[in-house]
C-alpha cells in the first residue's frame, strides 16, 4: 500500500531541505506518495491566502502532511501559518524528541528527552487587546477539557514508547488557576488511568535550571504552550541545535511533521541549509504510519533512513552548521549512498 500524504515546501530554505528529503525517502522506498501544496509566502506570491483553504482540505482529505519551514514577520505582517495550521486541523499535542547524536559533538551527552506541548491554548491563543493606549493585555487560555486532553496523550504516548517518567512544568504558584488546572489535570489522569508511569511536577524556572545541570534526571516533560515552545528550543541547544531536532503536530484525526526551525532566507538557494531536521521529521511519519496501519514496512524503513544519516555524521559527512563542508545536496547524497 502506498499512503498519500501533503507536501508543504515552505519557504526560505523550506524547498531545498524538502527536495533533499523527499529524494532520500524516494531512495529508501518509502511507501508514501506526496501532494504538494503551498502555504506562507510561497502562497501569497501565488496570489493565495497565507494558508489556502485548499491545502487545509488536502491534509484533511489525506490526515497526513510533512511541512518545511514557513516564514513569520515579527511584530506585524500576516499570522503563524504554524499556529493556524495546529488551531484550524485541532492538531493538539506537539511531539519534539530531543536525543543526542553520534558525530554532533555538544557540551553534553547521552540526551534523551521528549518535550510535549499543548498546542492550541495559552497565550498563543493570541487573544490580545490594547485596554488604553499604553496598555496591552493578552489572555492566557487554559480549559480542563484541552488540559485533560493533553494529558491523557502523553500518558497513552508515554506507555505505547515504554517511556518510564513524565515531570509536568509549570508556573502554578503565581498563576494558580491557569497552570494550576494543567497541573491537576495531569496529576488526575495518572492517578485514575496510569499509576504505572511516574509522575512529577516543577516550576518551570527550577526545571530549566535542572535541566541544563542534568538532563538524564528527565524523560518526557509535559508543558503548556508558550513553555513547550521555549523549553523544547532549549532542550535542542544541548543536542546541535533546531537542525538536528524533528517535531510533530498530531491529532485526533491526523498528524503534520515539520522542520521547526526557522526558513533562513539569508541563506536561502546557497546550499547552505542542514536538511536532517525535516528527514528526522520524516522518519517520525513513517513510525507513525506504522503504528496507524501496522505496517511493518513503514517501520523498516524509517530504520533505515536513521542507520544511514547517522553512519553519515559518525563519518564526519554533515553539513556546515554541524562543522562539516558538504552541501544540503551532498549530504542527502551521503545518506543516500548508506542505504
Amino acid at each position: 500500500m502506498i499512503y498519500k500524504a501533503v507536501c508543504i515546501p515552505g519557504d526560505g530554505i523550506g524547498p531545498e531541505i524538502t527536495a533533499a528529503t523527499l529524494s532520500i525517502l524516494r531512495a529508501a522506498d518509502a511507501p508514501v506518495e506526496f501532494e504538494e501544496h503551498p502555504a506562507g509566502v510561497g502562497a501569497l506570491e501565488k496570489g493565495l491566502a497565507v494558508l489556502p483553504d485548499s491545502t487545509l482540505e488536502a491534509i484533511t482529505r489525506y490526515k497526513l502532511a510533512l511541512k518545511g519551514p514557513c516564514s513569520t514577520p515579527v511584530g506585524g505582517g500576516f499570522t503563524s501559518v504554524n499556529v493556524g495550521l495546529r488551531k484550524r486541523l485541532n492538531l493538539f499535542a506537539a511531539l519534539r524528541p530531543v536525543r543526542s547524536l553520534k558525530g554532533v559533538k555538544t557540551r553534553f551527552e547521552d540526551v534523551d528527552l521528549i518535550v510535549i506541548r499543548e498546542n492550541t491554548e495559552g497565550l498563543y491563543s493570541g487573544l490580545e487587546h490594547e485596554v488604553v493606549p499604553g496598555v496591552v493585555a493578552s489572555l492566557k487560555v487554559a480549559t480542563e477539557a484541552a488540559c485533560g486532553r493533553i494529558a491523557l496523550w502523553a500518558f497513552r504516548f508515554a506507555t505505547h514508547r515504554k517511556r518510564r517518567k513524565i515531570t509536568v512544568f509549570h508556573k502554578a504558584n503565581i498563576m494558580k488557576l491557569s497552570d494550576g488546572v494543567f497541573r491537576k489535570n495531569a496529576q488526575q489522569v495518572h492517578r485514575e488511568n496510569y499509576p504505572n508511569i511516574d509522575l512529577d511536577d516543577m516550576i518551570i524556572d527550577a526545571g530549566c535550571m535542572r535541566l541544563v545541570q542534568d538532563p538524564s534526571r528527565f524523560d518526557i516533560l509535559l508543558m503548556e504552550n508558550l513553555y513547550g515552545d521555549v523549553v523544547s528550543d532549549l532542550c535542542a541547544g544541548m543536542v546541535g541545535g533546531l537542525g538536528v531536532t524533528p517535531g510533530a503536530n498530531y491529532g485526533d484525526h491526523g498528524a503534520v511533521f515539520e522542520a521547526v526551525h526557522g526558513s533562513a532566507p539569508d541563506i536561502a538557494g546557497q546550499g547552505l541549509a542542514n536538511p536532517l531536521a525535516l528527514l528526522m521529521s520524516a522518519e517520525m511519519m513513517l513510525h507513525y504510519l506504522a503504528d496507524q496501519h501496522e505496517d511493518k514496512r513503514a517501520d523498516q524503513c524509517a530504520d533505515r533512513i536513521r542507520a544511514a544519516y547517522e553512519g553519515a555524521l559518525e563519518n564526519g559527512e554533515k553539513t556546515r552548521d554541524l562543522g562539516g563542508e558538504l552541501s544540503t545536496e551532498q549530504f542527502a547524497q551521503a545518506v543516500m549512498a548508506r542505504l
